[in-house]
């Protein structure tokens, strides 16, 4: 369900907590979805449990899953944020500002990065390749 990139310098426990939340928000995990057991999910990842646990731990105390003693971890609901109006417009012009400049700086042609973006969407792709 969810790939690392050796060859990116990014933590381990970043990546999978990146998958995860993308696995999320491009609906391939949805609500009350049951996650992988800690030690599942770190024998199909090649990696040490504490590295996954670290991971379920993060995501918990961030409120997006939950763990229920002896069952499992599942995403939670996801609920309303508290941002409206200008506030969340102020927020979502400063994400696509830093978006179109990293793309920029990438050499990216921004039709390019919006099919990119439209392909990760649609395919919920974690890693490149």
């Amino acid at each position: 369900m969810f790939e690392l990139d050796p060859t990116d310098p990014t933590p381990l426990y970043a990546q999978i907590e990146r998958a995860i939340r993308l696995a999320i928000a491009t609906g391939r995990l949805k609500a009350w979805d049951q996650l992988p057991t800690v030690r599942q999910l770190a024998v199909d990842l090649r990696v040490n449990a504490n590295t996954v646990a670290k991971v379920y731990g993060e995501l918990e105390r961030a409120g997006i899953v939950e763990t229920r003693r002896g069952v499992g971890t599942f995403v939670r609901q996801v609920t309303g944020t508290s941002f409206s109006g200008p506030d969340r417009e102020r927020r979502l012009a400063a994400l696509v500002d830093r978006f179109l400049t990293e793309t920029a700086e990438l050499g990216v042609p921004l039709d390019e990065a919006i099919a990119f973006l439209q392909n990760r969407r649609k395919h919920g792709r974690t890693s490149a390749g």
